[in-house]
């Protein structure tokens, strides 16, 4: 275990880094960040935060030095950035970031331990495109293997003639065959350097224009129909792994069970409910994990639970959200307002609830 007044080291400096750093202050510890420059708001919650390019490595060693622990807030981070750091230091694990960064090895590493994603074929060329939708069929999703997130990097093609008239970059990419589903949702779970896996309840989650709008609970019977599948097989990915931390597989639930989308070795937008919904929030529980504390309960704390993200605009009128009852809001401080840019959250509860919903625990 960490001792307070450790010192843990966070690589990025979005939303994501702010709230985690939030969370290691309530520990006891300090939190110093890294990112290159831009508009990072979690600098402001860091005791002290390098601001230099993921490949300066005299700037990395100097980050590294000051940390007992460190652990990463989105999972661009170049790997090289692994080889400046100590061994055994960065939680989760570096191949968890191997495995996420490239949606192809995602795909075939859970398809390796039993799940079941989309019909998809890698696609390196047009003609590789063309032969993906002959064989896979539209519509479909055409997604950049790296880098995208929040409905970049994705193209929808709706026929053979899309696939024949698409410029492609030349960037390597995988077609996504159509899942016919009723609801998305997340399966979010925390492990611990002892093995001790948490699970908080499964949110039902909306999109619009590939961005995530909401997340509620509770998530329905199709979703809880589906959950200790999902459960079992995002308990089987984080063992594989050798995982600490949060870690978040998404679900399509279809008539024929779920089917896996996609997976984050991190914190996640769609666990932002849990930080007054559950009695330890994802961000709590996470900088558990990376000190060697004991986990917190994962239990839900209300009847109903809906986190709605401020999107652009949205977050210019949203001090006004306050007066309605249980309501609680989140503003990240990013300066510029821009479409389709998380600016914050609010989330809205219902209680009280006659009695807490249990958490799922796994032990070693």
């Amino acid at each position: 275990m960490l001792k307070p007044g450790s010192t843990i080291g966070i690589l990025g400096g979005g939303q994501l880094g702010r709230m985690l750093a939030i969370e290691g202050a309530r520990l006891g510890y300090r939190c110093v960040g890294f990112a290159p420059e831009g508009d990072n708001v979690a600098a402001a919650l860091c005791a002290d935060f390098f601001v230099a390019r993921w490949d300066d490595t005299a700037a990395l060693a100097a980050f590294a030095a000051q940390c007992d622990a460190i652990t990463y807030e989105f999972e661009n981070v170049p790997l090289s950035v692994f080889d400046t750091l100590p061994v055994g230091a960065v939680f989760p694990p570096r191949k968890a970031l191997e495995v996420a960064q490239d949606r192809l090895t995602e795909k075939r590493f859970v398809e390796g331990l039993g799940g079941r994603p989309a019909l998809h074929a890698a696609v390196d060329s047009r003609d590789d495109l063309v032969a993906a939708v002959e064989r896979i069929g539209a519509p479909g999703i055409l997604k950049t293997r790296r880098q995208g997130y929040d409905g970049k990097g994705q193209w929808r093609i709706q026929s053979a003639h899309d696939a024949e008239s698409v410029q492609l970059s030349g960037t390597p990419a995988v077609y996504e065959g159509f899942v016919d589903f009723a609801a998305e949702f997340s399966v979010i779970l925390v492990r611990g350097q002892d093995g001790d896996v948490r699970f908080w309840e499964s949110a039902r989650n909306e999109h619009h224009d590939g961005i995530l709008a909401t997340s509620s609970l509770p998530a329905g019977e199709r979703i809880a129909a589906q959950v200790d599948e999902t459960h079992a097989l995002a308990k089987a990915v984080a063992d594989a792994l050798d995982y600490v931390g949060v870690l978040t597989l998404e679900f399509f639930a279809t008539e024929k069970g779920p089917v896996f989308n996609e997976m984050a070795p991190r914190v996640h937008n769609s666990g932002h409910w849990t930080i007054e919904g559950a009695v330890t929030s994802q961000f709590a529980n996470h900088m558990r994990a990376v000190a060697g504390l004991p986990l917190g309960d994962t239990a839900t704390v209300a009847e109903s639970v809906t986190m709605t993200n401020l999107i652009g605009a949205d977050s210019a009128s949203a001090q006004a959200l306050l007066g309605e009852p249980d309501t609680h809001l989140h503003l990240y401080g990013k300066k510029q307002a821009r479409e389709g840019r998380k600016m914050g959250h609010v989330t809205r509860l219902i209680r009280p609830t006659r009695q807490i919903r249990q958490s799922r625990q796994t032990h070693p």
